[in-house]
């Protein structure tokens, strides 16, 4: 065999070894990165997508056994805040409550992460959900959690109406604990007055699955 010969076949074989290895390493690379990926960064990612994916509108169903369709308008640090688009599997309850409400969709609401049970992606949705989060500066909603939120919506005394696993409470929120949080109820659309509160009920904060704003 010439030099010449040897010296090319030796150096094809390198190169291919050296593709090989970084192949690996990109691949491992990734692994790596998908196995750092939270809900949360899935979420942004879906919701910052082009329009033709999705136009930033999710499909939730929650633990309560809902499912709502949503457009995200911000992320904190557990929680997400979203326009209420539609939602499917109302009990009698909630749709009382909402026929008193007008009907309306499109108010907003506050979605704590962990009342999320799954998001209904279409094919297209799954590659965009898993996508790198391009670099920006963090803000400081980003380490906002859900009680801070809460403390705001009682400090502006905002009607509510509180979806929980035993069933929707309509009221406005008198003070938040640690853990926790002490609702005035009362009927929805009306405004928080001492003859119009029914009573008042302490909820654990893990038991909020969604709070729209009345």
């Amino acid at each position: 065999m010439r030099w010449d010969n040897l010296f090319d076949d030796l150096e094809g074989q390198l190169e291919h070894e050296l593709q090989a290895e970084e192949i690996d390493l990109r691949a491992e690379e990734e692994r790596l990165r998908l196995g750092r990926l939270s809900l949360r960064s899935r979420l942004v990612s879906l919701t910052r997508a082009p329009a033709p994916v999705g136009a930033g509108i999710l499909r939730v169903a929650l633990v309560t056994g809902e499912t709502i369709t949503i457009r995200p308008t911000t992320f904190g640090r557990d929680w997400l805040a979203a326009d209420l688009l539609s939602a499917d599997h109302l009990s009698a309850d909630r749709s009382a409550a909402d026929h008193r409400n007008g009907g309306r969709f499109g108010a907003q609401c506050v979605l704590p992460l962990a009342a999320i049970a799954g998001v209904i992606l279409h094919h297209d949705q799954v590659a965009v959900s898993l996508a790198a989060e391009s670099e920006s500066a963090a803000r400081v909603v980003d380490r906002i959690g859900l009680p801070f939120v809460l403390r705001d919506l009682c400090r502006r005394r905002k009607s509510l109406l509180l979806h929980t696993p035993a069933g929707l409470i309509t009221g406005t929120i008198d003070r938040v604990g640690r853990d926790h949080i002490d609702v005035a109820v009362h009927e929805a659309g009306t405004l928080r007055r001492a003859n119009e509160v029914q009573h008042y009920r302490i909820v654990p904060l893990a038991q909020i699955q969604l709070v729209q704003l009345d």
